[in-house]
């Protein structure tokens, strides 16, 4: 949920991804296809290729990384493979706009393989898990392809990493070339309606650390997820599949209202921090007694502050970017966190059902959504199961106390205004839904039945 002051940057950023909402393919909960018509063919991951929205291509693996464009970077086998700095092609400055501070750094790139898209889209979100120690950093970088051929620039995706000495993460504004732009996270095309789409993209991994240093950062995980999700106010209706909760552990953003103003000001602002920390935690991971010495032992919950210091974009002035939340969580040892979009309830279900919770964007008003008591022009939740009836049991960060943060909200209220891309505002006009985004976090070494889920979502 974002503050008052805010709500217009976050407003415009949603506004994006929905207009990016064109026409496209039927949604993965449309009716099955009528008697004697054969079956639609099936992808990768076991859904129907025409009924797919979204596509997501995540390079993890060490054959990922060495078919990739080296400048000076390696990769790396072992446990977890990665890219690293082998020798850096030369020296970087960066002016911090967020410090005033200019400095020279050592660099080395990795360019991804173009990957096309299996759906041509209208928004492309970025995201990246990497280990960046003390004195180095890295930056994410995307080129596309149109439908009519003509290439995009490279866009920074984002400016990262896991401390804030030495940089201030950062997205940057101002990127367009009057076909596309990008709002914060998002890649997307300005106009849908004229048919133009991203058909296939390139990334681009810059790894910089101090002169004469020899350490490194190391990128294990990099992607993308593109997706063309049409417009509308309603979804179809999704059956309920399953009845389980998840031991996820509450915590309330509202606890926090006006703690450190310099990471905007807790409570409302917290949403996506608080959702990170709980399933951060219900992996058992989180930051050490020494990493939160540095918040004030009056402040209950500190490691909700620490997430939300370190969620901070500088340049969105909020907690609320996205890719910087999944790669927070992935910075704990042996998590992986990216952004996706699912198509509805069922995949949510195949998730929990493998004991993988999710963190979920959507907007509301406050009679859309039964016992919520509150509206939003955005706001993150944590989905931790279902009811017997098949109805959303959340950890709903938007609650007076750590107590209250349990809710049980009415599937077909919750799947509508999640998965919608257009809404009415309280002055009756025309806003947008976020259409199914949510982040997911899981085991670096996922179980089969973990494996099999995240498959069925398309995240490998």
């Amino acid at each position: 949920m974002t503050s008052p002051h805010r709500t217009t940057r976050r407003t415009v950023l949603a506004a994006a991804v929905a207009a990016a909402a064109g026409t496209a393919v039927p949604s993965a909960s449309a009716s099955p296809a009528p008697a004697g018509q054969g079956a639609p063919a099936a992808s990768s991951t076991g859904r129907p290729v025409q009924d797919r929205l979204v596509d997501n291509r995540f390079w993890t693996s060490y054959g990922d990384w060495r078919a990739g464009a080296a400048r000076g970077t390696r990769a790396v086998p072992g446990r977890r493979p990665g890219v690293a700095i082998a020798a850096p092609v030369g020296l970087r400055e960066y002016a911090d706009p967020h410090t005033g501070t200019t400095a020279s750094w050592e660099y080395a790139t990795w360019t991804g393989p173009e990957h096309r898209l299996a759906v041509p889209a209208t928004e492309v979100i970025a995201s990246w898990n990497a280990d960046t120690p003390a004195g180095t950093w890295i930056e994410i970088e995307l080129r596309g392809t149109y439908s009519d051929g003509s290439a995009t620039p490279w866009y920074v995706m984002g400016r990262w990493a896991s401390g804030d000495a030495d940089i201030r993460r950062t997205s940057v504004d101002d990127q367009s070339d009057g076909k596309s732009s990008v709002w914060t996270d998002t890649f997307a095309i300005d106009d849908p309606a004229t048919g133009l789409r991203l058909t296939a993209y390139q990334l681009r991994l810059t790894l910089l650390r101090k002169p004469g240093s020899r350490v490194t950062p190391t990128v294990w995980r990099a992607g993308a997820m593109g997706s063309d999700v049409p417009d509308r106010f309603e979804v179809p209706a999704s059956r309920p599949g399953l009845a389980k909760e998840l031991p996820v552990p509450r915590y309330s953003q509202n606890t926090h209202i006006g703690q450190y103003p310099e990471y905007d000001n807790g409570g409302e602002a917290w949403c996506s921090p608080t959702s990170s920390t709980m399933i951060i935690e219900y992996w058992g991971r989180g930051p050490t007694a020494e990493e939160l010495a540095w918040v004030n032992p009056e402040f209950a919950d500190p490691q909700v502050c620490h997430a939300a210091r370190f969620t901070y974009d500088y340049q969105y002035e909020g907690c609320g970017n996205w890719p910087f939340n999944a790669a927070y969580a992935a910075s704990y040892d042996e998590l992986q966190g990216v952004v996706t979009r699912l198509g509805s309830l069922t995949d949510l279900e195949r998730l929990i059902a493998a004991g993988i919770p999710a963190i979920t964007s959507q907007s509301f008003l406050k009679e859309e959504l039964t016992g919520a008591g509150y509206g939003t022009s955005g706001h993150l939740m944590t989905v931790i199961g279902f009811t017997a009836d098949g109805d959303v049991i959340a950890n709903d960060p938007a609650s007076p106390s750590n107590e209250a943060v349990r809710r049980v909200y009415k599937r077909r209220e919750w799947e509508n205004i999640w998965l919608r891309t257009k809404r009415y505002n309280a002055s009756g006009k025309v806003v947008s839904g976020t259409g199914g985004v949510c982040y997911l976090y899981f085991p670096a070494r996922p179980t089969a039945a973990q494996r099999l889920a995240l498959a069925s979502v398309g995240v490998r």
